[in-house]
């Protein structure tokens, strides 16, 4: 069968400059600058996300959205007061223009899949510097202290009186902010502020924050970034990683060879096959970067520090489980079966994998006993296996790979046409 390595253009994604944000003309209004379709209020504190003593029904916060929300000169315009412009539809990647004007010592911010926040405030003000104010808006100020993100990397504000625009993009949870026209955020993981050991949703509105000062709104238009184009982006460029595909052959791979084929530059697993195929190269502490897509009920694995031979559920450090969680033959799974999992070990949070049928991307980090999973620009799992209760391991059993210090990296098939392709090794000891 005749194959092509299909090499995607990573350089060209990653030497986007600061100064050159994402083509709006790409992007669609979601403010008509004549009324407020498509928004309604909703300040999630006081709604689902409130205290117990703090509800207010989303119903009963419409009147007060109209009567401190307006239209005027093509702007959306807020007088401090009331429940925040919220989206009527959610979403999730996504490219995002928005133009702000505010007053001196404002505070407010835009909530990215209801989530706090994209800072705006007054730099100028004195009495908010304790906060971080002084280094400007556009940082993710939720984020926990010293984390990327949370405070800008340069200060953008225009003067008082003047529009400000933002450009921002969100992959999962990765976070990249313009502020006119200077990158602020770059790349960075967005915290969900509402629970820290949880990542964002998948999808969620966008919220316009309203915190005491009078700001204003216009320009707003947004773009949902396909797959194929998130994974590109996310994965950016290459430099300090080796391939270990050619996309051509399984060269320099060892194991039940005969079970798997190369199609359209993907190694894939034969329906009806299966068995542990592995890299040649023996790996300690490494970071495998990789897309894959399953097929319909799809089951295969990622099998971490894998000494050559049996099951690397048991026998290797750990399997990360590729799986189609949406699968009806997987619907009673214990969660530690699920996509991202440590099989039988440590679960994985769901609900961040691409249709079926479709490539994901996902980067995996192996330091010491520890291991962290991002699939699409998410956190799915991040734990020390070292830490785990091995008497609590699904169905009482043994794991006695999971002490290895190193081995191989390979692919665990359990008779499904998964495909995998991309495959780039960053070795780290």
């Amino acid at each position: 069968m005749k194959t092509t390595l299909l090499l995607l253009p990573l350089i060209a994604v990653a030497s986007l400059s600061a100064e050159e944000p994402f083509d709006t003309k790409k992007l669609s209004k979601i403010f008509n600058g004549k009324s407020l379709n498509g928004w309604h209020g909703n300040n999630p504190h006081t709604t689902d996300r409130a205290k117990e003593g703090n509800y207010k029904s989303l119903k009963a916060q419409q009147a007060e959205f109209l009567e401190h929300w307006t239209v005027a000169e093509g702007a959306l315009v807020n007088d401090g007061h009331g429940p925040y412009a919220t989206t009527n539809r959610d979403y999730g990647d996504i490219e995002f223009t928005v133009d702000y004007k505010t007053v001196a010592k404002a505070d407010s911010g835009i909530y990215l899949r209801g989530t706090p926040q994209v800072q705006i405030w007054d730099h100028t003000n004195e009495a908010s510097h304790k906060h971080g104010s002084d280094k400007g808006s556009g940082g993710l100020w939720n984020n926990a202290a010293g984390k990327p993100g949370k405070d800008p990397l340069v200060l953008a504000d225009k003067a008082f009186g003047e529009w400000n625009k933002f450009h921002i993009r969100q992959l999962g949870a990765r976070t990249w902010v313009w502020l006119n026209g200077k990158l602020v955020v770059d790349k960075a993981t967005m915290d969900n502020y509402w629970d820290r050991d949880v990542p964002l949703p998948a999808r969620a509105p966008i919220h316009l924050q309203t915190h005491g000062g009078e700001i204003s709104w216009k320009n707003i238009a947004i773009r949902e970034v396909p797959g194929d184009e998130a994974n590109q982006l996310l994965r950016g460029s290459d430099e300090g990683f080796t391939s270990i595909f050619n996309g051509k052959d399984l060269t320099g791979w060892a194991g039940p060879v005969e079970n798997y084929e190369v199609v359209d530059g993907a190694i894939a697993c034969k329906a009806g096959k299966g068995g542990t195929l592995y890299h040649e190269d023996v790996l300690a502490d490494f970071v495998v970067r990789l897309e894959f897509k399953v097929p319909e009920n799809g089951n295969n694995g990622l099998a971490i520090r894998y000494p050559g031979k049996g099951n690397p559920a048991y026998d290797a450090m750990c399997e990360l489980q590729v799986l189609d969680n949406t699968g009806s033959k997987y619907a009673t799974l214990d969660p530690r079966q699920y996509h991202g999992g440590a099989y039988g070990m440590a679960a994985a949070h769901v609900g961040y994998s691409r249709p079926v049928g479709e490539w994901n991307y996902q980067e995996v980090t192996v330091k010491g006993s520890t291991i962290k999973v991002e699939l699409n620009g998410t956190v799915i799992l991040d734990t020390d296996l070292a830490t785990l209760d091995p008497a609590k391991f699904m169905a009482g059993s043994k794991h006695p790979g999971l002490n290895l210090k190193e081995g191989h990296f390979g692919f665990a098939g359990h008779n499904d046409a998964v495909h995998f392709r991309n495959i780039a090794i960053k070795k780290l000891k």
